[in-house]
């Protein structure tokens, strides 16, 4: 008999044991798809050999997976136009077997697996979850086979707008790493990214038109150590993003089917600009790139018709950037102390023959004026169905609001409510359940520094976006949800991970 070398014969065994027990897929993944039907029967086995056939228009989603296979199994999945072929992965688009935008279906065989959709979004996401479903492997030794279950996957959205926001103004956040963050929103079928981009503590988009704004706006000589006190650090902190390194993060977000909505924060939350153009304050100055956290009193002087030619300005250059058929203008937290002593502001009052009553100030309703006065803006880049809109925080239904203008309600749902009674489109982000820069347990010691409060996932799930007190038609204007990351206490990306996961 002939001696079988050692290593010989650990390869051997090696393969008879992968052969019996090959990984399966479990389908079991988050989102939860809304069918999924499994047929007994032999499974289909994914290899090194097998090949994804792409539909016209499809070629990148094919790519998209075989990158997926790759970071799994170690090896990537040769992709080819598809000519009818009945064996491997398939994937086509069929928007008649659907009654919506996103949805897809999968039909997994022992020789083949289709994936198809309404819409390449709808391709994508069953891609997500497919690639979700794989097992993976954390030893050094990557099984080249796996199973798969045969059966029925569909799933389509409950909602049309699927947000998450994330916030690089109290903390500057480099491009490669928000990058990262928006795989992560793709991996969970997220379709809109709100990019926060203006703040107190620091302004993070070019503006060619006011180049002081990333010069100076751009950084703080020092920020507060801990929660809010008297002690400060002296390191300069900062950075912006160029609208060269904007146009790459859009094109990269919409290669993944995420659109980004950038937020220029107004009237309030504008010292870091107010620091660079000090005349477009109540005070005249001098400010500085906040280094606290918290509301400052200092804001945009609505009275001065010079501030307003500036706001409308960094919006005209933001629109012409972002393709986004919303733009976010802010509105929340607004202070109007200085409004009220502010020479300026008393006039344009009494020009526009404003006036308080029992529910709001002539102030609130000054803001009224300068929200509106943006939307406008917005909109006038734009046709009014399907253009420009913008949002804003709920603090914008404190007067006169625009009626094209959405609602982000996020002091708790009650601003939604209002605001889908009134026939405005809502997005819901109450800070008791989507606020991710919250505690996630409380054992606080041994959790990272937050700013306070405690949103366990349990919370996170239990939230329904479509309040009771709402008709089946004001329901209709509840177009989805939004999870928020404010980087006051998140110094660092790893954090922004910890926190969304």
């Amino acid at each position: 008999m002939k001696k079988i070398s050692f290593a010989l014969f650990a390869a051997l065994i090696l393969t008879a044991c992968t052969k019996q027990q090959l990984p399966v897929a479990n389908y079991d993944i988050i989102p939860q798809p809304k069918e999924v039907r499994l047929d007994d029967g032999k499974p289909f086995e994914l290899s090194p050999k097998t090949i994804i056939h792409y539909e016209a228009n499809l070629q990148r989603e094919a790519q998209f997976l075989s990158e997926y296979v790759n970071d799994i199994f170690g090896y990537a999945l040769k992709t080819q136009e598809y000519q009818g072929q009945t064996d491997g992965i398939v994937l086509k688009l069929s928007p008649a077997d659907f009654n919506q935008a996103e949805a897809y279906e999968i039909n997994i065989t022992p020789k083949q697996i289709t994936i198809k959709g309404a819409d390449a979004a709808g391709v994508f996401y069953g891609i997500q979850t497919l690639r979700k479903s794989l097992p993976i492997q954390t030893s050094n030794l990557k099984p080249q086979t796996s199973q798969l279950p045969c059966g029925t996957i569909r799933d389509w959205p409950n909602f049309a707008y699927r947000g998450m926001h994330l916030d690089p103004c109290r903390h500057f956040i480099d491009l490669d790493s928000v990058k990262i963050y928006l795989d992560m929103m793709a991996m969970h079928n997220m379709n809109q990214f709100h990019f926060h981009l203006s703040e107190d503590q620091g302004w993070r988009i070019e503006i060619k038109k006011y180049p002081e704004l990333t010069e100076i706006g751009a950084y703080r000589n020092g920020t507060v150590i801990g929660h809010n006190g008297n002690l400060y650090d002296t390191i300069r902190h900062g950075g912006f993003y160029t609208q060269d390194e904007l146009r790459d993060l859009i094109q990269y977000a919409a290669e993944r089917h995420i659109n980004i909505i950038p937020e220029i924060d107004l009237p309030g939350h504008m010292q870091a600009a107010l620091a660079c153009y000090p005349n477009m304050g109540c005070t005249g100055g001098p400010y500085e790139v906040w280094r606290r956290w918290g509301v400052s009193d200092d804001v945009l002087c609505a009275g001065n018709e010079e501030a307003m030619q500036f706001a409308e300005n960094v919006l005209n250059e933001v629109i012409d950037l972002f393709p986004s058929p919303y733009i976010h203008i802010g509105g929340d937290e607004c202070p109007k102390v200085r409004w009220e002593k502010c020479p300026k502001c008393q006039a344009k009052i009494k020009e526009l023959g404003i006036k308080g009553d029992g529910r709001f100030s002539k102030e609130d309703y000054l803001q009224s004026y300068v929200m509106n006065r943006m939307a406008k803006v917005v909109e006038a880049r734009g046709r009014r169905v399907i253009g420009r809109r913008v949002i804003g925080w709920d603090e914008i239904l404190e007067g006169n609001v625009s009626e094209t203008a959405i609602i982000m309600s996020w002091r708790g749902i009650e601003g939604g409510i209002e605001a889908a009674q009134k026939g405005h489109d809502v997005i819901m982000t109450p800070l008791s359940h989507l606020y991710f820069d919250y505690y996630q347990s409380e054992d606080i010691a041994n959790e990272p520094a937050c700013i306070g409060g405690y949103l366990p996932v349990e919370r996170v799930y239990e939230f329904q976006p479509l309040p009771s007190e709402l008709t089946p038609e004001e329901q209709k204007h509840i177009i989805g949800v939004q999870a928020n990351i404010w980087t006051e206490y998140i110094a660092h990306f790893w954090h922004v991970q910890y926190m969304a996961a």
